[in-house]
């Protein structure tokens, strides 16, 4: 006979479990208040050019950079971009300044019911592109490099297909390019949205709204798990504040603008418009095809938010012939944040980019 019976525990170890639990609480309360203000961003950075609420920051390293050519990321609107420099331990940026590139960033900014009308054209040729022209006026070159993360990935390759001449080398970073891929459940949610009638009630969409509908795709271990986990760090001030500081990046969502976020969703999630075409952008189709510099495209291969077979779509799209894919162990946010990522991905793209400097 098992002692312990069908469920594996005795009324001893429960006991010893809610020792250990109500300790650790009581640690909580000690360490929460050593805690003080979370702050992110692991690196000094200047702004360099502004247009409204939308910032173009250049990053600071220890060294100088030794990149001839500067490298632009873009993050998604739904999020902000600190994700990329959230901490000293977990910085891609501060990976790639390391290896002497010459790192900038887009910070969108937060949308008020000003920027209800923006459009996707808006963030795109304005913002990404006057962006890009203030770094070739500053740089007196024609190009640079760019790398864009998630929803900013479909962003820089729209940009790119209708301004191919001013990208030298171009990295989507688990960007979502086949919108109807069966594993994506955002897609398959987003595809019966009446987004007119969203929009056109809402205005600007609300942050929570976005991050509910994020949270719910992982109800078990968004909701429950990762809050139950929390209790193993309490004692841990170091941890505690990495996961704070992380809790503080998912809920520091800006509202999205609305006449942009109808665009989208109805061009991408619902058109599937890199796969099907029409996708447009303030009266330009975007042909992937017209994409011929040189593409590295990063994926994670449990990304629950971008499945990997729709990023990987990307190769049969575009029109250049080098074009090179890196797969990650990992999900949608490990690929920023674990230790695996500061090994892996700033020499990847450095490495890559490297060889296209010669």
């Amino acid at each position: 006979m098992n002692p312990q019976g069908p469920l594996a525990f005795t009324v001893e170890s429960l006991a010893q479990e809610s020792l250990r639990f109500q300790s650790k609480l009581r640690a909580g309360l000690d360490t929460l208040h050593q805690v003080e203000d979370i702050g992110y961003g692991a690196t000094a950075r200047e702004e360099v050019w502004r247009d409204g609420k939308v910032v173009l920051y250049r990053f600071r390293g220890e060294r100088a950079a030794t990149a001839k050519v500067p490298l632009l990321i873009v993050y998604a609107l739904v999020n902000r971009p600190y994700m990329v420099d959230l901490q000293a331990d977990k910085s891609i940026v501060r990976g790639l300044l390391e290896r002497g590139e010459d790192v900038y960033i887009l910070d969108w900014g937060y949308p008020d019911r000003s920027d209800r009308y923006l459009e996707l054209e808006d963030y795109i040729q304005r913002y990404i592109g006057g962006a890009i022209d203030h770094l070739c006026h500053e740089y007196r070159m024609d190009a640079v490099n760019l790398l864009g993360i998630c929803q900013g990935g479909a962003f820089s390759l729209c940009y790119t297909a209708l301004n191919p001449a001013k990208v030298r080398n171009l990295i989507t970073m688990v960007t979502p390019v086949d919108f109807h891929t069966g594993d994506n459940m955002l897609a398959n949610w987003t595809r019966g949205l009446d987004v007119d009638l969203f929009v056109d009630t809402l205005g600007n969409v609300p942050a929570d709204v976005m991050n509910w509908c994020y949270l719910t795709l992982k109800p078990w271990r968004l909701f429950v798990q990762k809050y139950v986990g929390m209790v193993d760090v309490l004692d841990d001030r170091k941890a505690l504040e990495d996961f704070l500081r992380m809790e503080k990046w998912i809920f520091d969502s800006p509202d999205q603008a609305g006449e942009a976020f109808r665009q989208f969703v109805k061009q991408f999630y619902q058109g599937n418009g890199f796969i099907k075409g029409g996708i447009d952008i303030g009266g330009r189709s975007v042909d992937l095809r017209n994409v011929d510099m040189p593409v590295l495209n990063i994926y994670a291969e449990q990304d629950h938010l971008v499945p990997p077979d729709s990023s990987r779509a990307l190769a049969d799209l575009v029109g250049t012939d080098d074009y090179s894919e890196v797969s990650f162990k990992g999900g949608h946010i490990g690929i920023y944040v674990s230790s695996r990522a500061q090994r892996e991905v700033p020499g990847a793209i450095h490495d890559w980019l490297a060889q296209r400097s010669r």
